[in-house]
C-alpha cells in the first residue's frame, strides 16, 4: 500500500516538474511584451527591445509639452548655443565656445564625451577632485575649464534645464553601469614622445578648413560664438581642461575628427591623432588658477597631466608629450 502511494507521489510530482519546465521554456522564447495599459512588464524585454546599451543606438528625443520637457528644450539650447545665453549680462562667464563643441551633437554622439546616460552615472568618483562629485559639480567643472569661466549656481534655472536635458536624452538607457560609447575611444599610445613636426602636417593637411591655418575657428555669422571652434587662443579650452591632456584630446580626435569621422570609421590612425593633439595642445591658452590644488592625491594624476606637482620625477616635458611607458 505505502509502495502504491509513492509512486502516485512520484507520478504527480513527474507532471509539476513538466509543467514548469513548458512555462519557463514559454518565457523564454515568448517574453512578455508590454502591457497595453502601461503596466510594467518583464525587464528583460526592456533590455533587449527598448533600452539602448551603447550611445550610437541613441534616437532624437521629442521633449513632452509639459513644464519639465520645456525646462529640457531649454537646456537643450544652452548646450548647443551657449554663446547666446552665457556670455552677455548677469550670465558672462567665460570664452565664446559652446558645450557642443567638444560634446558633439548635443552630447549624443558616441565616444565625443556624450551625455546620454549620465543621470545613471552621477554622482561618481573623480580624481581631480579626489571624491565623489554630483553632475552639476562636473557640469561647473566644464565651465570653469573648457568655458574658461565661472561656475554657475547650483539651484539656477540654467543648472536645472541643463541637468533636465541630459535626463530626458538618458531616459531610454540601462541604469546599470557605464552605456558603451560613453567617454572616449581607446588607442593604442605609440611607445615614443609625440612627434610635434609630424602634427603639424596633420595639423595643416587635415583640420585646417574648419579651425583655420592659425587654429582660431570659424566664427558664427552672428559673431556670438563659433561655427568651429579655435583649438588655441584666448577663446579655447584653458590649460586645466581635460582637453588639455595629450591622451584625451588624441582619443577624442581618433573618434571625431576631422568632421565627419567617427568611432567606427576613423580617418587618422592611432599615430596621426597622438601627434596633432601634441602639436594643438602646444600653443598658448587661457591659465586655469590653482592648478597646483587638482588631484589631492596625487597618486591619481594621470600621467598626461600638463602641469605639476607630480608624484614622480619624471619631467614636466614628457610628462606633456610622453613616452608613457612609465
Amino acid at each position: 500500500m505505502e509502495y502504491k502511494k509513492l509512486t502516485n507521489y512520484l507520478k504527480a510530482l513527474s507532471w509539476i516538474i513538466v509543467a514548469l519546465v513548458i512555462t519557463c521554456t514559454t518565457l523564454c522564447v515568448f517574453p512578455l511584451k508590454h502591457a497595453s495599459d502601461g503596466s510594467s512588464t518583464d525587464s528583460r524585454t526592456l533590455v533587449h527591445d527598448s533600452l539602448i546599451t551603447h550611445v550610437s543606438q541613441f534616437k532624437t528625443v521629442s521633449f513632452k509639452n509639459n513644464p519639465e520637457g520645456e525646462m529640457a528644450s531649454y537646456g537643450e539650447k544652452l548646450i548647443k548655443n551657449t554663446y547666446d545665453y552665457f556670455y552677455d549680462g548677469d550670465l558672462k562667464i567665460g570664452n565664446k565656445l559652446a558645450c557642443s563643441s567638444c560634446h558633439l551633437n548635443g552630447g549624443t554622439k558616441a565616444f565625443a564625451a556624450p551625455y546620454v546616460g549620465l543621470t545613471h552615472v552621477f554622482p561618481t568618483y573623480i580624481g581631480r577632485e579626489n571624491k565623489v562629485e554630483s553632475l552639476e559639480e562636473r557640469i561647473n567643472g566644464c565651465f570653469e575649464r573648457s568655458m574658461n569661466g565661472r561656475a554657475i549656481p547650483e539651484n539656477s534655472k540654467e543648472m536645472r534645464a541643463i541637468v533636465t536635458y541630459i535626463k530626458n536624452i538618458s531616459v531610454n538607457t540601462v541604469s546599470k553601469g557605464r552605456l558603451g560609447g560613453q567617454g572616449f575611444v581607446k588607442i593604442d599610445i605609440p611607445n615614443r614622445a609625440a612627434d610635434l613636426k609630424h602634427g603639424q602636417l596633420v595639423f595643416e593637411s587635415k583640420c585646417t578648413s574648419c579651425h583655420g591655418k592659425d587654429g582660431q575657428g570659424m566664427a558664427q555669422p552672428t559673431g556670438k560664438g563659433y561655427l568651429y571652434p579655435p583649438l588655441w587662443g584666448k577663446d579655447s579650452y584653458n590649460d586645466g581642461a581635460g582637453m588639455a591632456r595629450l591622451l584625451t584630446a588624441a582619443r577624442f580626435i581618433k573618434a571625431n575628427m576631422p568632421l565627419g569621422a567617427s568611432y567606427d570609421a576613423p580617418q587618422l590612425s592611432d599615430e596621426e591623432a597622438y601627434d596633432v593633439a601634441a602639436y594643438i595642445n602646444s600653443f598658448d591658452r587661457p591659465k586655469k588658477a590653482n592648478k597646483e590644488l587638482d588631484y589631492p592625491n596625487l597618486a591619481k594624476k594621470p600621467k598626461d597631466s600638463p602641469y605639476p606637482p607630480y608624484a614622480d620625477n619624471i619631467s614636466l616635458e614628457q610628462h606633456k608629450h610622453g613616452p608613457y611607458n612609465f
